[in-house]
């Protein structure tokens, strides 16, 4: 399977410190996905191309590649 960027809404909290904390995505379909916790905060470039803060997360179970680019949210996702 091969991955794309996927777009997604995110909802986060940015702490009196500046830093960001997201805290859930929705496809755009709807469906609404928590992040249960956010490993690592860096900047890095993409395997599908872009470059910006990757946020590697954890989400139901499964460690997941979360990018702010810019002002646009992606995540690293397969192609369906």
């Amino acid at each position: 399977m091969e991955l794309y960027k996927r777009y997604v809404d995110v909802v986060l909290m940015q702490k009196k410190t500046g830093r960001i904390v997201p805290l859930y995505l929705f496809w755009e379909d709807g469906r609404k996905y928590k992040i249960d916790k956010v490993i690592s905060a860096e900047r890095r470039a993409s395997p599908v191309g872009g470059c910006g803060i990757r946020y590697a997360c954890m989400i139901q179970g499964e460690r997941r590649n979360l990018y702010l680019e810019k002002d646009k949210w992606f995540i690293e996702s397969y192609q369906p």
